[in-house]
């Protein structure tokens, strides 16, 4: 398999995030780490499934940008959002936003999509996939909230909480990839990475 990732030609992840690497690493897949710095603030009015293919894209072209003759056999970008309804919930500026928005996900079921994009470092070989998780926070009291807020462990993810750390106390319930929810769908992407002739064999 020509294209088939190796320890010299590895996936390129175009992302900053330790979650995605780990995933990565419990799949045993090796990764160079190439993330590129891209605006993604939200447009007024911007539907969530339209603000994710908008800023994957811009992510798969920066890094593509940023490769130059990096050796490489593909390239992997992804975003995640946590939405309610259409608005959608990034990271939290503060303690305090990140508070309300807790406030505003418990006792309710949210929906978690991550988008990811894999290509060839050419960017030929385009793959695409968006992935939903249903997840329901339970009701907590606002003592819990604040001290959640407070711990700082959300201040750096979308809605303000990490399933896979404290914040699995507020966790009830999960319908769909758990992994999706950390940020990157271990299943579809193992799935699309044989189908693009990316993997030799797995496991």
């Amino acid at each position: 398999m020509p294209n088939a990732l190796s320890a010299a030609r590895p996936l390129v992840l175009g992302s900053g995030s330790p979650r995605r690497r780990e995933i990565l690493g419990s799949l045993g897949i090796a990764c160079a780490v190439l993330p590129a710095a891209v605006d993604e603030s939200t447009i007024p009015g911007e539907a969530p499934l339209d603000y994710l293919a908008r800023v994957v894209t811009l992510k798969r072209l920066g890094v593509l940008a940023l490769l130059g003759g990096q050796p490489a056999a593909a390239v992997l970008v992804a975003d995640t959002s946590v939405t309610l309804g259409n608005e959608i919930f990034g990271k939290p500026a503060d303690v305090a936003e990140a508070e309300r928005m807790l406030e505003r996900l418990c006792g309710r079921e949210h929906s978690v999509f991550t988008r990811y994009s894999l290509c060839g470092p050419d960017g030929g070989a385009l793959c695409e996939r968006t992935v939903r998780s249903r997840v329901w926070l339970r009701a907590a009291t606002r003592s819990e909230l604040r001290g959640y807020a407070e711990s700082g462990e959300g201040l750096d993810k979308a809605g303000a909480y990490a399933v896979q750390g404290l914040g699995a106390f507020l966790v009830e319930r999960i319908d769909g990839s758990y992994t999706n929810v950390v940020g990157l769908p271990a299943c579809e992407l193992v799935q699309d990475l044989g189908a693009g002739g990316w993997l030799e064999r797995f496991p």
